[in-house]
């Protein structure tokens, strides 16, 4: 185990720099900000809520969302995503009974439901917000 700058290294015997080390630094800081997210959402000394979840952290680890700079949160639009936290939350009251959880079936039957919609977003663009919408407890 080697260390740098006081930080502890560590790979497995597989790793070579060029191939692992350039992939992983392109998906490390994605992986950073959910890291801090989690701790946030747990109350964990050093979080930092950066409207982070999974799915920002694999868009952005395949290169196809924008890393905002440092501890700057990601961009939220309520307005702009409001049809689909609505959606969700609706869509709690009409299916709840059927799906207690959020699982595959559900999500397949809300994915068709919201391509019919033709809002422009495909489901997987405003998933996260159609479950914080159906997650929503009063």
């Amino acid at each position: 185990m080697a260390t740098q700058s006081g930080k502890m290294q560590w790979h497995a015997d597989y790793w070579n720099d060029e191939k692992h080390g350039t992939a992983w630094n392109k998906v490390k800081e994605a992986f950073r900000r959910d890291f801090a997210q989690t701790k946030a959402d747990f109350n964990i000394k050093g979080g930092k809520a950066l409207n982070q979840d999974v799915d920002d952290t694999v868009k952005q680890a395949a290169g196809k969302q924008a890393i905002p700079p440092g501890n700057q949160p990601n961009p939220q639009d309520f307005e702009k995503f409001e049809p689909a936290l609505s959606y969700g939350f609706g869509a709690r009251t009409e299916y709840g009974q059927k799906f207690n959880d959020w699982n595959d079936a559900l999500e397949t039957k809300l994915a068709d439901e919201w391509d019919d919609t033709k809002t422009g977003m495909t489901f997987d663009e405003v998933k996260p917000y159609v479950r914080q919408g159906w997650e929503y407890r009063k």
